[in-house]
């Protein structure tokens, strides 16, 4: 596992894949499954893994966090960064962040809430948590209101940020006022496209952002990361091609809920299994499985093909 400070070539060279975790019958993290998950992202020559909302880490019990961190490090790859995730609330995810002091994970994102917090204390929160953990750490912004431009500043300021994970969802992902301050407030080398391959290439376009997380990059990594290649290249209308060819199983996410159909999309795909969904997200049904199943399999095959 990758241990060293992130950079933005390290934020840039990889599309950040959001991996569910696998589970056993008994919901217990399977180690084995995991394991095979990771591999399948690292073969597509994706190298960053980012446990969080698709792994479900807000309802994961604080007794089996750091055996869940020891199964993630023991799988991943010497050049593969793991980023785990805390929280979201200030109790738990200081206990969490000492646990995490006592890892050599480089940082780990702080998972949002705003139901009970306010910018100031998002503020004071970070800053406890970056003195307890010894480790800047990601600034995951969901919702609008969450933070201020001027919280964000003097985090950054302060170094207690590694980098920003930005998944504000717009009906126009080109009509941002908040993205548009954030990239004229903090570097945007800092700053990661976090809602998919569907917004990517216009925040790359108009905001400068570039880099981007992916939940469906789990199931076809090598086609993700061509996407992320051909910007790089700026080569828009490949990217642009391949982006549309994961808006099937990104509009079931859209649809019937990004966590769960991702997380039954690893299964149905052969991938790995995933297992029954930890709660409080709950198992799809039969007649949404029926339509996740083609779409998971048909992008696993054209990631194959």
């Amino acid at each position: 596992m990758k241990t060293t400070p992130i950079s933005p070539a390290d934020l840039q060279a990889s599309v950040i894949s959001v991996p569910p975790l696998c589970r056993d019958a008994q919901l217990r993290p399977h180690a084995a499954e995991n394991a095979r998950l990771i591999k399948h992202i690292e073969s597509g020559g994706v190298t960053t893994l980012l446990y969080g909302g698709n792994a479900n880490f807000y309802n994961i019990a604080l007794s089996e966090f750091e055996a869940v961190l020891d199964q993630l490090e023991a799988a991943a790859g010497p050049d593969t960064l793991i980023v785990p995730a805390f929280g979201p609330y200030f109790g738990t995810a200081m206990d969490q962040a000492a646990i995490l002091a006592k890892k050599k994970f480089p940082t780990a994102m702080l998972l949002p809430t705003v139901a009970v917090s306010s910018p100031k204390g998002v503020q004071a929160a970070v800053m406890k948590l970056v003195e307890k953990y010894g480790k800047p750490i990601v600034l995951y912004i969901k919702d609008q209101g969450y933070v201020t431009l001027d919280v964000v500043k003097a985090l950054v300021a302060a170094g207690a940020i590694s980098w920003i994970k930005y998944a504000v969802v717009r009906a126009d992902p080109a009509q941002d006022d908040l993205l548009a301050g954030l990239v004229k407030t903090v570097d945007p080398k800092l700053i990661v496209s976090g809602i998919g391959e569907q917004p990517a290439i216009v925040h790359w376009q108009k905001f400068g952002i570039h880099s981007f997380t992916s939940g469906c990059v789990c199931v076809a990594p090598r086609r993700s990361q061509e996407m992320l290649n051909a910007l790089r290249a700026g080569d828009t209308a490949k990217a642009d091609a391949i982006r549309e060819r994961f808006n099937s199983l990104e509009t079931l996410r859209n649809t019937y809920g990004p966590i769960p159909v991702l997380h039954h999309a690893v299964s149905l795909a052969g991938i790995a299994e995933t297992g029954p969904a930890l709660p409080l997200i709950a198992d799809l049904g039969d007649d949404v499985l029926d339509e996740v199943l083609p779409a998971a399999q048909g992008l696993l095959a054209w990631n194959k093909a």
